[in-house]
């Protein structure tokens, strides 16, 4: 039996149907507009994060309803009074009863008449229609899943306040490895893509993910061998179809050594660019101060200095041959080692010193750049290059698919940094200069604490606040995740008008961060199962518990089913063409 789509509960688990009555308000505790307590029947039982709704009757007004969200639930013994009196009841030999009371947040009153409802009053566990007037969800004119909750029914969150119109970007944190963040921000964004919130604008709407965790995320366009009938008809209950991303592009750094600029993945094998920026882009776009992106870079006293290079870099560099590379006041430059050797030769000769900084600058800040400068050459000359034969197709960008992944994990972190900064500059500055939010651009970075810490300052950490303050505006979205909210910059998490948490070290739950969790919520998240998340938004009072399903894509190479393949009358259809990346043999 169902209602709605969900499992009565009463006749598979003995818990109370939708719409029955589960208990009485208590007269022993003080009920308020904003809290109540009731005491459940004998046989009754609710669970945390049920939405239970009690009514009055208000002279002038008619009936109110007071709905809410269980947050507390105490069982104890009526009559004892030392802790060893249990043993004495459960002989027999003492006489007293179990009382169960639960704790409810109200979340609405409808209509707004502030009152606390009545000790004796009925308590109902929420029907359909209560339940989303408690919830807001009757008030959703564009709303988009986000899972299922305890009671077995769909959860929603307002796009409203994911696409700019009255809110932006999603802040999500929780312990690396078992808080699904990674998980959770991809099926977000499979929701919005297929919930029809977009209408016609969904096939421009683009997403962009930076992955960092090996290469789990490049199969976003494969099914899951692993998903069964039970979790496709979660995706039904929740009005979503049970199949991956249609549409992915991956972007990932040539293989080290390869003279064709070969993208290194190893299990992918179609759909896959190789990315990188020539040396002439670097000096043109003046690309010098992502090497320094650092936050003590800033605190180094050199970053005046780097300002100055990179000026001079654009203003000298001149291309030479078709590969990227340049010529600057007399020496070539085909790889980003010879750009540095060149700026150390120019920096150092007292000569030639002043024309790159433009003032007299301390022998010891110069140094001080060199060395820094020096130490970018590993992990940044397999992305910085002026040396593959011809200019090539190279560039990291969001229309060739719907979703477009960069792979990052075979990168070090200073190159990591790099891509995220220039990556990211590019593409606010497109949307920038669209003049129109729309389509929309959702951005989703990992590690947002290390690319936007509550210390310091950095390129990356100021593309970032722009993002979080006039992203909104623009049309672009972030999506962050980190393991500590507590070490993001303040103000990125403050313009986050959604908010997650899965589980959450006991530590950091403690943190001022997670003041919109209820104490009794933050201790949940600390225990909380992987798949489980608790959501906040604007026009809900209290977290949402959310469990959302099973990935219908493939979240590891192991999971992803072989794409399917279809006969073509064309012989020479996949064979590559003037455009298409030269094959590794």
């Amino acid at each position: 039996m169902t209602v709605n789509g969900a499992v009565n509960q009463e006749a598979s688990t003995g818990m109370p149907a939708a719409g029955e009555a589960v208990g009485r308000v208590l007269g022993t505790q003080a009920a308020s507009p904003l809290s109540f307590w009731i005491g459940l029947e004998p046989g009754k039982i609710v669970q945390l994060d049920d939405v239970v709704v009690t009514r009055r009757e208000v002279p002038g007004y008619g009936p109110v309803l007071v709905a809410g969200v269980v947050t507390t639930v105490e069982a104890r013994h009526e009559g004892a009074a030392y802790d060893s009196d249990v043993f004495l009841i459960a002989d027999g030999a003492l006489p007293a009863a179990v009382v169960e009371v639960a704790e409810v947040r109200v979340t609405r009153v409808e209509p707004e008449v502030f009152v606390p409802p009545l000790p004796g009053s009925k308590v109902f566990l929420a029907g359909a229609d209560d339940r989303d007037q408690a919830l807001y969800f009757d008030v959703m004119e564009r709303r988009i899943p986000l899972g299922m909750g305890r009671d077995g029914r769909p959860l929603y969150v307002n796009f409203d306040f994911l696409d700019g119109t009255r809110g932006a970007h999603v802040s999500i944190s929780g312990v690396s490895g078992v808080a699904t963040k990674t998980s959770f921000a991809t099926f977000l964004l499979y929701s919005i893509f297929n919930s029809g919130v977009l209408e016609g604008e969904a096939a421009n709407t683009k997403a962009l993910i930076f992955s960092v965790k090996g290469e789990d995320l490049l199969f976003l366009d494969h099914d899951n061998v692993r998903l069964d009938e039970r979790a496709r008809s979660v995706y039904a209950r929740l009005g979503l179809p049970a199949q991956p991303f249609g549409s992915v592009h991956v972007f990932a750094p040539p293989r080290p050594g390869d003279a064709n600029g070969v993208p290194h993945v190893s299990t992918r094998t179609h759909g896959v660019s190789a990315f990188y920026w020539t040396l002439v882009e670097f000096c043109e776009e003046e690309l010098l101060r992502f090497v320094f992106a650092d936050a003590d870079d800033e605190r180094a006293g050199y970053s005046l200095l780097v300002g100055q290079v990179a000026a001079r870099l654009k203003a000298w560099a001149a291309p030479v041959g078709e590969g990227g590379a340049i010529m600057v006041r007399g020496t070539s430059c085909r790889t980003f080692a010879d750009l540095v050797e060149m700026l150390s030769d120019q920096l150092q000769d007292e000569a030639s010193r002043t024309d790159w900084t433009g003032a007299q600058t301390p022998l010891g800040t110069v140094n001080a750049f060199l060395r820094r400068l020096r130490s970018a050459v590993r992990p940044l000359s397999p992305i910085v290059r002026g040396d593959l034969p011809f200019y090539r197709n190279h560039v990291i960008r969001t229309s060739d698919a719907q979703v477009s992944i960069v792979d990052l994990h075979n990168l070090p972190e200073r190159a990591q940094r790099f891509v995220v900064g220039v990556v990211l500059r590019g593409e606010f500055h497109r949307k920038e200069s669209s003049g129109t939010a729309r389509p929309l651009l959702f951005v989703v970075l990992d590690e947002l604490n290390k690319y936007a810490p509550r210390e310091g300052d950095s390129p990356i950490k100021e593309i970032l606040l722009d993002v979080a303050e006039r992203g909104r505006s623009l049309g672009v979205i972030l999506i962050g995740a980190q393991q500590t909210a507590s070490e993001v910059e303040r103000r990125i998490v403050s313009n986050s008008a959604v908010r997650v948490a899965g589980r959450l070290d006991p530590a950091e739950s403690a943190r001022s961060e997670y003041g919109w969790l209820p104490p009794a919520v933050r201790e949940r998240a600390t225990i909380a199962k992987p798949g489980t998340m608790f959501v906040a938004q604007p026009e809900i009072p209290v977290p949402l518990a959310v469990v959302f399903p099973f990935p219908a894509w493939a979240t590891r190479p192991a999971e992803a089913a072989a794409p399917p393949t279809k006969a073509s009358a064309d012989p020479f259809q996949g064979l590559p063409g003037v455009e298409d990346d030269i094959p590794p043999f």
